[in-house]
């Protein structure tokens, strides 16, 4: 009888876990590459909400970044995704990369931190600016990101297109181990600074990052608006030299349109009263103040509710 019983109690234990294993809610967060900043940063986050909303499970999936996440999410594969404010903008305009291919069964969470645009180089690099990368070896990024967009508008404001130059197509790390193996002259990269693929090459070889003259940075606003300028100071990277003035697209957080009001709203919630818990250097430009800033698609109603209790316009 004893033996009976100390089976039956085995088993309940059993049951009863993996009864709440399946109440939990599982949900997939689509970051970046793991040499990026969305990759870790997403981590960081996942394990706040895992630990602060009851019932949650947040797993981390690394991807290709914006233009990959917003098909993902459209596609209902992924629940949550980082992607560039621009990024969205295409994809609900249906225009750039995703000209007759619009995706736009997504919704805004927050607006979280400026992206800058680095044009990295190595420090005895005769090329001094974007012009100067005429007949040079660049990556532009992977094909059809938001890098490549971000490169091609940038090219064209000084007038370059790709046929001007021998453009490659290749991720953050690839790039940087490009540049370090001297198969490329100068890379882009677009992600919060400092950068895992440039803190990687910084270790090895003094690098410069281009800087954008004020006609520069004011023409290409005139065209994209969602540019902002922003300064790197010399210090961000071991080899850095010198600080550089570039410009900026700012990363959001997006769900699936039709995730739940109030799961929403706890996780808007509980991303912005535990800042200070995520272990990320860029939570420290989470602003509640900004979350609304720069967004140009709808926002989810969950996350609405959170912002109108704050006041946040």
């Amino acid at each position: 009888m004893r033996k009976y019983l100390v089976l039956l109690l085995i088993l309940s234990l059993i049951l009863a876990a993996t009864i709440t294993t399946a109440a939990a809610t599982q949900l997939t967060f689509a970051t970046g590459g793991t040499s990026g900043t969305y990759y870790p940063l997403g981590e960081a986050m996942a394990q706040v909400w895992s630990k602060h909303i009851p019932g949650i499970n947040v797993t981390v999936q690394a991807t290709g970044a914006s233009a990959e996440n917003i098909r993902l999410i459209n596609d209902k594969k992924v629940d949550l995704a980082f992607v560039q404010n621009d990024v969205n903008h295409y994809a609900y305009k249906g225009i750039e990369i995703f000209k007759n291919e619009r995706r736009a069964d997504f919704k805004v969470i927050a607006a979280l931190y400026p992206e800058t645009v680095q044009i990295v180089v190595r420090a005895e690099s005769n090329i001094k600016t974007v012009a100067d990368l005429k007949g040079k070896r660049v990556s532009v990024g992977a094909v059809g990101s938001g890098v490549e967009a971000n490169a091609r508008q940038i090219l064209g404001n000084v007038k370059l297109s790709y046929r001007d130059l021998t453009a490659v197509f290749l991720s953050f790390a690839e790039s940087a181990d490009a540049l370090k193996n001297g198969n490329i002259d100068a890379f882009f990269i677009v992600a919060g600074h400092p950068t895992t693929a440039i803190m990687d090459i910084a270790t090895q070889h003094k690098i410069r990052i281009l800087d954008f003259s004020d006609k520069e940075i004011s023409n290409l606003r005139s065209d994209y608006e969602f540019y902002t300028k922003v300064f790197i100071p010399a210090d961000t990277y071991s080899g850095l030299v010198p600080p550089a003035t570039t410009v900026a697209v700012k990363a959001a957080l997006v769900c699936n349109s039709d995730l739940d009001e109030a799961l929403v709203y706890n996780l808007t919630k509980t991303l912005f009263e535990h800042l200070r818990e995520l272990n990320h250097a860029k939570a420290k430009e989470f602003s509640l103040l900004h979350a609304k800033i720069g967004i140009s698609t709808p926002f989810h109603t969950g996350a609405l509710r959170f912002f109108a209790e704050r006041n946040i316009k």
